[in-house]
């Protein structure tokens, strides 16, 4: 892009006069290549949608589906043996032989769903949950996994898909950003970093914000410097130099940069806000596991509580972060990953998440929140079948599972299915292109139609590829 006439101050020092630094909420704005031939899109549904917002809650390094959500008998009836079918190349290639799983199983509900013991509190809501057994990925190491599961590609530059929904159905409310990405304790962004929350190509405003829940403040720079008066004025005042450049230029990236301006300003009161739950109950703050002794159970559902409140305000996409247990093989940004040490790796964080996620899920089902809001429970793949030295488990993108909750999925419901060793997907078989395909039709938009033009290309979050998954649909 051409450098802006001189009557006009630069981007980067129309940054340095702002008093409110934006961090993450502006600088990829300002930064952003033009993208030709797309504008704004109208914020309404295509057709009559089921949902309204989703709550993402991922599970970087990957959740061993054996071990959870698809059970196999057969692991126990053939536990030490080797397998029967050749192994593919895994990671580290230090592969025993099959491994039962040390968590027991039985049907759930009146539905019958098969789930282990490791969620328990998850296992008693089986009734809500939509199971998809039978997902794959193209890509078997985190951080192409990650970007393959946020943004449909195996690598940086394309929209996330909050910002691809936050694109579809425009804000809700004007004082929160339509993506936010909630941290808390050591959480740290997956394998790939922050770039998996952008929002690529699309329109700045429709990246993620990253609020720590547990931070103070929740967001940097949401203190202001000086008077609300002399700051609004300023901000008058950049937004009379920067209008006129975007309409000469026609370049989405500065009228996206204006849009975050005008977010963070009024970010200033709704996030401290947002972030204050002294008026919940304490039977609430219960249910969330916010009283646990155990310092990363209490902090995952501080983000699930503030997960709520955000998707009560109006925010159309919410992402939760896990925390690093520390034990087993995981690590900071994988804490799923027990290539060793699977029982007690996997115990831990299952231990961290399992209160705070079904006290969501209750919680939003007693509001009347549950019909509208999709929640989503996934990682970036599963997880072998067989060892990985003594008491590990191997990367496995060859079948594994997730679960969708409320925003108009058939609850009680096992999709697809994996062999009987939980190795392939074998019925039913699902790409990371139909889950969003689904998302979407949930929330009211075709995934064929919502479009960005880039590059001489229309693009979209299921690429050229996806379709509804209607079977697990209400």
């Amino acid at each position: 892009m051409s450098a802006e006439p001189c009557r006009y101050p630069s981007r980067r020092t129309m940054l340095r006069r702002t008093s409110l630094g934006f961090g993450s909420l502006a600088l990829a704005g300002l930064m952003q290549d033009h993208a030709s031939g797309a504008g704004l899109p109208p914020g309404q549904p295509h057709f009559a949608s089921r949902a309204k917002r989703v709550i993402f809650a991922y599970m970087s390094g990957g959740v061993s589906h054996v071990d959870s959500l698809d059970p196999k008998p057969e692991l126990i009836k053939r536990h030490g043996q080797p397998m029967p079918v050749p192994v593919r190349p895994t990671v580290f290639n230090n592969n025993g032989n099959i491994m039962a799983s040390p968590w027991e199983a039985r049907p759930r509900g009146q539905s019958g769903v098969v789930m282990t013991d490791l969620f328990p509190k998850l296992a008693a809501l089986a009734d809500d949950l939509a199971v998809i057994r039978s997902m794959t990925s193209k890509v078997n190491e985190h951080a192409q996994g990650n970007y393959a599961f946020h943004t449909g590609f195996p690598f940086m530059g394309h929209p996330s898909a909050g910002a691809w929904m936050s694109y579809g159905l425009g804000v809700e409310n004007e004082n929160l950003p339509g993506f936010v990405v909630l941290q808390s304790g050591g959480a740290v962004a997956p394998h790939g970093g922050v770039g998996l929350y952008s929002n690529g190509y699309l329109p700045a405003q429709h990246q993620a914000s990253i609020i720590r829940v547990d931070g103070n403040p929740a967001l940097p720079n949401i203190k202001p410097r000086e008077a609300d008066a002399a700051q609004r004025a300023r901000m008058d005042f950049i937004r009379s130099l920067d209008e006129p450049f975007a309409q000469a230029v026609g370049d989405s990236a500065i009228e996206g940069a204006i849009r975050n301006y005008e977010t963070a300003y009024r970010m200033q009161s709704a996030v401290p806000e947002l972030c204050n739950i002294s008026g919940e109950s304490e039977a609430t703050r219960k249910l969330y596991g916010l009283d646990s002794p155990h310092k990363q159970c209490a902090s995952y559902g501080m983000q699930c509580l503030v997960a709520r409140r955000l998707i009560e305000r109006g925010v159309r996409f919410v992402e939760l972060s896990c925390l690093n247990e520390g034990i087993g093989a995981g690590n900071a940004p994988n804490p799923w990953d027990q290539h060793g040490k699977i029982k007690e790796g996997h115990g831990a964080m299952a231990h961290q998440v399992d209160t705070g996620l079904a006290g969501l899920l209750t919680d939003l089902k007693a509001r009347g929140l549950l019909d509208e809001t999709l929640v989503l429970f996934s990682g970036e793949f599963g997880r072998t079948p067989f060892s990985q030295g003594s008491d590990g488990r191997d990367h496995n993108p060859f079948g594994f599972s997730l679960w969708l909750a409320g925003g108009g999925v058939r609850g009680g419901t096992a999709y697809g299915a994996t062999d009987e060793l939980g190795y392939f997907a074998v019925e039913d078989k699902c790409e990371i292109y139909d889950l969003y395909a689904t998302m979407l039709h949930l929330l009211g938009m075709d995934h064929e139609k919502l479009t960005y033009r880039f590059g001489g290309r229309d693009f979209r979050l299921t690429d050229v590829h996806g379709h509804v998954i209607r079977e697990i649909l209400a």
